[in-house]
Formats: C-alpha cells, sequence, structure tokens
C-alpha cells in the first residue's frame, strides 16, 4: 500500500462517497488529512467517524474563490506543508438538453469546474514553496464519452480533464504533478438516484459486470498522491470496469 506517513492532505468534499473514502484511504496510509464539506457540522462528524484521529473537518464552498484560497492557505500554514490535494467536490443533475434551466448549468459549471480551478490554484500557489505536492481532480466517464441527458454534467467534467492536462504542464517545473481519476457508475447516493433500471443497464455494459465502489476510486486516487507515482504527471485514470457508455 501506497505509505503516506508524515504528508498533509486536503480532501474537498470529503463527507460522504468517493471523497470520505478518499480521506479514509488517505489516513490509513498514514497521511494527516483535512476534509472538507459546505456544512461545518456535517464535515466534523464525518471526519470524527474516520479512524485514526489524524483527520479533521472545516466548512468550505469551492465556488467560493476566496474561502478556497484562505482555507487551503491556513491548512499549509498550520501544518507547515500541504503535500496532496484532492479536488473531489461536485454536483451532479441530469436534464435533456431541451429542458436544461439556466441554474442548472450555472451550478454544474461552477461547482465542477470554477470550483476545481480555485482548488487547483489555491493548492498549487501553497505547494510551490516546497516545490513538490500531488493534486489529483474527479473528472468522470461522461466527460470521456459523453452520456445522454448529462450534456452539462460531461461537460464540466470535460472542463476537469483539461484542467489537468493544461496545469500539469504548468506546474512540472515546480514539482507539483497534477492528475485526475475518471470513474464509471459507482455505487453512491448519486448513483442511486438513477433508478434500478438505469443501474442494472450500466451494469450490464461493465464487462466487470458491477458497479464500482467508492473504495475502488479512492484507491487509485491515493495512488496517484504518493511517491509510486512520483512519474505520473497530466494523466486521466479510468476506474470503470470497462464501461463503454
Amino acid at each position: 500500500m501506497t505509505d503516506l506517513t508524515d504528508k498533509v492532505a486536503i480532501v474537498t468534499g470529503g463527507t460522504r462517497g468517493i471523497g470520505l473514502a478518499t480521506v479514509t484511504a488517505l489516513a490509513e496510509a498514514g497521511a494527516t488529512v483535512v476534509l472538507t464539506g459546505r456544512d461545518e457540522a456535517v464535515a466534523k462528524e464525518a471526519a470524527a467517524g474516520v479512524p485514526g484521529g489524524r483527520v479533521t473537518g472545516v466548512a468550505l464552498d469551492v465556488t467560493d474563490s476566496a474561502a478556497v484560497s484562505s482555507t487551503i492557505r491556513a491548512v499549509a500554514k498550520e501544518h507547515g506543508r500541504l503535500d496532496v490535494v484532492v479536488a473531489n467536490a461536485g454536483v451532479l443533475e441530469g436534464a435533456l438538453v431541451g429542458m436544461m434551466k439556466d441554474d442548472l448549468v450555472e451550478r454544474m459549471l461552477s461547482t465542477n469546474v470554477a470550483g476545481t480551478l480555485y482548488t487547483v490554484q489555491a493548492a498549487a500557489r501553497a505547494m510551490m514553496r516546497k516545490k513538490t505536492g500531488s493534486i489529483v481532480l474527479l473528472a468522470s466517464i461522461a466527460g470521456e464519452q459523453g452520456s445522454a441527458g448529462q450534456s452539462a454534467y460531461a461537460a464540466s467534467k470535460a472542463g476537469v480533464t483539461a484542467i489537468a492536462k493544461s496545469t500539469a504542464k504548468e506546474l512540472g517545473r515546480y514539482g507539483i504533478r497534477v492528475n485526475a481519476v475518471a470513474p464509471g457508475v459507482i455505487d453512491t447516493a448519486m448513483t442511486a438516484a438513477m433508478g434500478e433500471e438505469a443501474i442494472a443497464a450500466n451494469v450490464e455494459q461493465t464487462p466487470l459486470g458491477r458497479l464500482g465502489s467508492p473504495e475502488d476510486v479512492a484507491k487509485a486516487i491515493r495512488f496517484l498522491a504518493g511517491d509510486e507515482a512520483a512519474f505520473v504527471t497530466g494523466q486521466v485514470l479510468g476506474v470503470d470496469g470497462g464501461l463503454v457508455l
């Protein structure tokens, strides 16, 4: 297992699903982890539930660039370093292209694209001083291949892929790696809203014959975060069981 002893990590959107599984995986590998969520009480409760005692929870809305900057800067200052940032915070809403409302498009882009950019920007500033660090973004198979009824979401996740590839080129000179994972259909609360028929159809199209688990994605993120991936940057790692939408 990847050794993250003495590393300091931040996971945005870390109160449930893939985010919480990632927090747990990083903590199990020895990292000190700060998880964020929109609600402070929920974030603190989630952190308290992770074994090991090296996890804290703070409130953060990633669409607020000033808050993102100050939160990441405060964590780096408190611990004297910042080694890993996982930009997991995101939203998923579906709508046929002819029925998309303006507020849905705004939420998708402000959270998934702008929020990710703000997080990468603040992480890079904190990591440049040490000339080392790993940033992992949450893309999606939908952003890679498209998905009917999810045009806004797919567009936002394609944007995340572009952010990973572009910032990897910019930040490599500072020893900072930027990668992304692109999950397929993962067994989370978001997926449950798809309905049983849609879930069954996706399982049928997945060569491995099951939904992914949050832990499947978290282990891939943990790999990219650690020194075992020291020569890996600008990559998008599919965690999808071979699914082709």
